[in-house]
């Protein structure tokens, strides 16, 4: 395993590191259990989760994937042993209000945090997340931003910094970050930081993979100049970047057979970009998903690519891409296909 730090702290993580919305829906607690072991025997040490998990959010299912890793806490005792991510939901929607309809306002980071807590079977969680803005933005990959002059939100990042400074100091959270933000919102939360000596966002989680490469814009130069790793999630968009949808060898429980409503990376367009970098990888003795990681994994301002697996053979083929290294010529290909097919899932 390769390791990095998480920017300005002393916590070594993974460059791999294992996700798991699909707990406790597409995957049992036995197999969650089994993913975390074989992950950390591979020297996988970073493990992200959220209250929300697992995805698709209901209120039956709410908070399950967290629980699975705290009964595995608590039977294995390796609290020590790994570093734990979460996040807590921003704006409220009817996607979420099974969870709260408040938002960040009022005691809803402290309460959030101690169920977490109470899931996870902790005392701490290292790095304490935003999940996605709480204004309205064009969040979820969406092309054109048009502004809503209607949107109620009124600029709060001082006192969500302030909260989120409360809980470090009760010693409950380590470390804060965010995720599905955007340039203008990470850079309020720096400067917010920076005038007002309150605690640093150190990462942001955002996609990123072949098929939606749009972080390399503004915030890749943020992450870069700013020292704001990058967690990135989705680097096989859904499964796709697998290649086993055009293969046609996707099993009954592939996600995109369970959830077709996840269209992001179903386009026509995704699907001949996909194509095109299926060949890339074959043609170098690779397998699509060996380089799709690979690439993700060796970007400068990423600290660390979240991985997700429904199956110990996927968790396997996809820690195993740490030791791949995609040479200038393949990277040439690579941007060749991005070149005249660009972020087709954006």
């Amino acid at each position: 395993m390769k390791y990095t730090t998480i920017p300005k702290t002393d916590i070594k993580v993974s460059k791999i590191c294992l996700g798991t919305m699909t707990w406790g829906n597409q995957n049992t607690e036995a197999e969650g259990h089994a993913q975390l072991n074989y992950a950390l025997e591979q020297g996988v040490n970073f493990i992200d989760t959220a209250e929300m998990y697992p995805v698709p959010a209901s209120p039956e299912t709410q908070g399950a994937t967290s629980k699975i890793i705290g009964t595995w806490l608590k039977n294995t005792g390796h609290r020590d042993k790994v570093v734990i991510a979460s996040k807590i939901v921003g704006r409220p929607s009817d996607y979420t209000a099974h969870i709260r309809t408040t938002g960040l306002t009022g005691n809803s980071i402290e309460e959030a945090i101690n169920s977490e807590l109470k899931r996870l079977q902790t005392d701490y969680i290292d790095l304490y997340q935003i999940h996605w803005p709480e204004r309205e933005t064009n969040t979820f990959g969406t092309r054109d931003y048009k502004h809503n002059p209607d949107d109620a939100w009124t600029d709060n990042f001082n006192e969500v910094l302030h909260k989120l400074e409360a809980q470090i100091k009760a010693g409950k959270i380590r470390h804060i970050g965010m995720s599905n933000e955007k340039a203008w919102g990470a850079m309020r939360f720096l400067e917010e930081s920076k005038v007002h000596s309150l605690p640093r966002m150190k990462t942001i989680q955002n996609a990123y993979s072949l098929i939606n490469r749009i972080y390399e814009g503004d915030m890749a130069e943020i992450s870069i100049r700013e020292n704001l790793g990058l967690l990135a999630y989705s680097p096989m968009a859904f499964g796709v970047l697998s290649g086993k949808y055009i293969k046609g060898t996707a099993a009954d429980n592939a996600r995109l057979k369970l959830f077709p409503r996840f269209a992001r990376y179903s386009s026509e367009s995704c699907t001949e970009a996909t194509k095109r970098y299926l060949k890339i990888a074959e043609d170098n003795n690779l397998t699509l998903a060996q380089m799709s990681l690979a690439f993700v994994t060796q970007q400068p301002f990423v600290t660390s690519n979240i991985i997700g697996a429904t199956s110990l053979e996927q968790l396997k083929e996809n820690i195993n891409s740490i030791h791949v290294s995609l040479s200038e010529a393949i990277l040439e290909q690579i941007n060749a296909v991005h070149a005249q097919i660009p972020n087709p899932a954006v």
